[in-house]
């Protein structure tokens, strides 16, 4: 009678009460992992309540590294597949390979392998383009850059053109160090990231 009795509950229960939230991934550097902020302020935190707030079946898992480089990423790509099978991947990384003057080829080479291997597992990838100081010259900056919408035509996946776009730029919304966005700026980069992730949910 027990058994009979749990069934009919499970029965009744709506879908979204049994189902188990899949995991979006965000794989990147400081950008993502919320340097000189508050965790709860990074626009991966709040990307995560909006989604809670539409009862979304998503949870966002933040696997980024402050000084991740796309080697880095590549080197731990597969244990956070294997361990957290993401539905989906926002994938953050260039910025250090760029500051470091490191080759855009090997950098595009190391995106395209960590995208590869995220969609082999069945996770869909939303890449988040980023960008360099001018002051590394006009050729590399262009080098640079090019790699993301070279890379999102080449492997049929989503980009988010410059994250930053709307904050570089402005003092009011940078730390000191003009290279990473402060607590005013996070909210301005979750609802930059919003229109591209919510055609991806199921």
């Amino acid at each position: 009678m027990r058994i009979l009795l749990f069934t009919v509950i499970i029965l009744l229960m709506p879908m979204s009460a049994i189902a188990k939230p899949s995991t979006i991934v965000v794989f990147g550097d400081s950008i993502s992992a919320g340097y000189g902020i508050e965790v709860q302020e990074g626009w991966v935190a709040l990307l995560n309540k909006k989604l809670k707030e539409t009862n979304s079946n998503y949870i966002i898992s933040n696997a980024s590294i402050s000084g991740e480089t796309t080697a880095g990423g590549l080197a731990r790509i597969d244990q956070v597949l294997t361990t957290q099978k993401p539905a989906i991947i926002l994938l953050q990384l260039g910025a250090n390979d760029g500051l470091r003057g490191l080759s855009p080829v090997m950098m595009k080479n190391n995106l395209f392998d960590i995208v590869r291997r995220s969609q082999k597992s069945g996770a869909k990838v939303i890449l988040l383009g980023m960008k360099i100081p001018p002051n590394y010259g006009k050729r590399y900056v262009d080098m640079f850059y090019n790699v993301y919408p070279e890379l999102s035509k080449e492997m049929g996946i989503p980009m988010v053109p410059f994250l930053l776009e709307d904050v570089a730029l402005d003092k009011d919304l940078m730390q000191a160090d003009r290279l990473h966005p402060n607590a005013k700026a996070q909210p301005i980069l979750a609802d930059k990231i919003k229109p591209y992730l919510i055609p991806l949910l199921k």
